[in-house]
């Protein structure tokens, strides 16, 4: 997905995963009105439009939001349209309540930054949401990823409406599916790697070494301390919802990502998941 964007003509900087059409969608975790914390997979077996924006107190976000609410009107009960901001949820409450918004699910990302750091939308400078539609597909493959190049302009929902009808109509298996993108859950006596398997993958992780055939190894540098801890923040969030824990070492601008997996005693395909994912991280 294109990172570029601006706010009236200046650069912005998106931070989180770096995710393209075909790639699997990532679960995330957002907050509902009443508090309520809801998953992405919450939503298994429907066709999901997922939008977001920077905030509902801003005319251009006021409208992405109706809009959306008018347009589901006239979709399938196969369809839901998930809004997501940072606004707080009482907040998004009190729009939704004022504006008769009925037909979609307006969710908040305060808590968490999940959605934001999951799908690389987290605007780094404003801790706010870009602009966006993305749309995954039953399968939960991402078909449609529109990126609002100016945070001032509206959406194209026309666009983002034809991508839909194509989504609905065509099985999962006309999108282009990558390597996995999410790690499995492993438990105490699941076999370690063999050891080809583990130079076959170890060669297409580039720059992460390999540590007495259990451990996998990286260095990223940044340009201050604050740099780096922002990196080890972002890694933390997402590491913790993958389930899959690094050791994380920081000293000045660098820090230092160790992967083994404590189940098995060595390295697993978890692992070298969790390194893509580490390695996928923009900002």
């Amino acid at each position: 997905m294109k990172r570029n964007i601006t706010f009236k003509g200046n650069p912005l900087t998106l931070v989180g995963r770096n995710l393209g059409e075909g790639s699997e969608s990532p679960d995330f975790r957002v907050i509902s009105q009443d508090l309520r914390e809801v998953h992405l997979s919450d939503f298994e077996g429907k066709v999901k439009i997922l939008t977001s924006f920077p905030s509902l107190d801003t005319p251009v976000c006021d409208l992405q939001v109706k809009e959306f609410n008018k347009r589901a009107t006239k979709f399938s009960s196969e369809i839901v349209v998930l809004a997501i901001s940072k606004d707080l949820p009482f907040a998004q409450k009190r729009f939704c309540s004022e504006n008769d918004i009925k037909n979609i699910n307006v969710l908040s990302d305060y808590r968490f930054a999940s959605f934001g750091l999951n799908y690389g939308l987290q605007i780094k400078e404003l801790n706010l949401l870009a602009r966006s539609i993305l749309i995954a597909d039953k399968s939960n493959i991402l078909r449609y990823l529109q990126l609002v190049g100016e945070l001032t302009q509206s959406p194209d929902f026309d666009g983002a409406l034809k991508a839909l009808e194509e989504a609905v109509k065509s099985p999962a298996s006309s999108a282009r599916q990558g390597r996995p993108s999410k790690c499995v859950p492993c438990e105490t006596g699941t076999p370690p790697l063999p050891k080809e398997k583990i130079d076959e993958l170890i060669k297409g992780a580039a720059g992460w070494q390999l540590i007495e055939d259990k451990k996998i190894q990286k260095e990223f540098k940044f340009s201050d301390f604050a740099e780096a801890k922002y990196f080890l923040d972002i890694v933390s969030v997402i590491a913790e919802e993958q389930g899959h824990h690094p050791t994380m070492t920081i000293i000045y601008n660098k820090v230092k990502m160790t992967l083994t997996t404590h189940a098995s005693g060595g390295l697993t395909e978890n692992d070298f998941i969790m390194a893509r994912i580490i390695d996928g991280i923009g900002g």
